[in-house]
């Protein structure tokens, strides 16, 4: 039988807004938002965070919720996330990152449902090969047996640091790429935590519009329907991959 699991990747470090996760909105915190979307997968999860002290109070939160927690290293997340899935017992992993608090747990679920119906073990599944989601809603699926063989032979800081390169640059011809798309392009809305501005918006939307029970579908509606709220975030440049 295959064992799927969900490991979420969370410091409290961030550049733009350190100590983002922990960020109230209602009456959680974003990393609670975030873990309640992806409860509704109904898999295993396990948050991957650092031996570093200043993560500490991402531990207790993971353990007060009875939530698996992994801590490894900072900088090398590909060591990280390679002891996380061993903490799980793990063939299959989904990749996603703590600062999306409402991602939308029935794309993650047809992201898994398209890389077990794959059958292959060099497959690599996501929504953000070619973006048509918001940002926010990012994931990807790939084996464990290709995670190890990227551990073993992944050698630039980048490619450690930001865990997937190795897979969506197709270093390893073997990689099979698959994309999965939306009906109609939504990337230029920005639902993910990385500044100031994005958690304005975060915390407009699930204090004021229930943000934190909607589809993806619902709260582009809103983001559309109410052009203020979108541009409360929509000059913010995405980090570059080394940034």
């Amino acid at each position: 039988m295959t064992t799927v699991g969900i490991i979420t990747q969370a410091r409290m470090t961030s550049t733009r807004l350190p100590g983002k996760v922990l960020l109230p909105a209602g009456s959680s915190t974003m990393l609670d938002h975030h873990l309640d979307r992806l409860c509704r997968v109904d898999l295993p999860i396990c948050i991957a965070t650092t031996t570093n002290s200043t993560d500490d109070p991402l531990a207790t939160l993971g353990e007060r919720r009875g939530i698996s927690v992994f801590r490894g290293s900072e900088d090398d997340v590909l060591s990280r996330f390679v002891g996380a899935a061993d903490s799980l017992g793990l063939d299959v992993i989904v990749r996603v990152t703590s600062d999306c608090p409402l991602i939308d747990g029935a794309i993650v679920s047809e992201g898994v449902r398209a890389f077990l119906q794959g059958d292959n073990p060099w497959l690599y599944v996501s929504n953000a090969l070619r973006r048509t989601f918001p940002r926010g809603m990012d994931f990807e699926v790939f084996s464990m047996m290709a995670l190890r063989h990227a551990d073993h032979n992944a050698t630039e800081a980048y490619q450690r640091e930001h865990v997937t390169p190795y897979f969506y640059q197709r270093i390893d011809p073997r990689t099979r790429l698959e994309n999965i798309a939306n009906a109609t392009n939504q990337s230029k809305y920005r639902l993910t935590l990385d500044t100031p501005e994005d958690y304005k918006l975060l915390r407009c939307l699930i204090e004021n519009y229930n943000a934190a029970e909607l589809p993806v579908a619902s709260l582009v509606a809103i983001l559309t329907s109410h052009p203020k709220l979108s541009a409360i975030n929509g000059h913010i440049e995405q980090k570059k991959l080394g940034e």
